[in-house]
């Protein structure tokens, strides 16, 4: 099975001063387009229902090709000092991606790993077709696993 480390996202109050931050100081690249998601396909993989997410992807230095640093925005955030949520600022989810998704998820699970949203595949004009789901780590930390065509 193929596996490889694709990025590292942060859930930002100010997605925009954050990647520029990023973009200054460590020298890191815009990836084109930003990111603006919403919808039903977005509510069922963050288990958040009316979510609006914006930001964007920064090539980390040393790299032509990925891992990226994800920098997104939460139209609602929430402020807690208990587990990680998808959509608490700070360092939010690392992300895997995979040759089959559902062979990964289901590895994940009966390996102590929990559920967190909806396995769900979505057309994103200008990237491809993401398959995709969250889950969560025995630890509560969370996990995306994807597979773009």
């Amino acid at each position: 099975m193929k596996l490889k480390f694709t990025h590292t996202n942060i859930v930002a109050g100010d997605w925009k001063k954050l990647a520029r931050f990023y973009i200054d100081v460590f020298g890191c690249e815009p990836v084109y387009p930003e990111r603006d998601l919403n919808g039903d396909w977005i509510d069922r993989v963050t288990n958040i229902k009316g979510v609006h997410i914006e930001g964007r992807h920064l090539r980390l230095p040393g790299y032509t090709d990925g891992p990226t640093l994800e920098i997104f925005q939460y139209n609602r955030q929430i402020k807690s000092s208990g587990p990680s949520e998808i959509n608490k600022p700070g360092f939010a989810h690392i992300a895997f991606s995979v040759d089959d998704v559902r062979h990964f998820y289901q590895k994940l699970l009966e390996n102590g790993g929990g559920k967190l949203g909806e396995l769900v595949e979505k057309e994103i004009e200008g990237v491809g077709i993401l398959t995709v789901v969250y889950a969560r780590d025995p630890e509560g930390n969370i996990i995306e696993i994807q597979n773009w065509r």
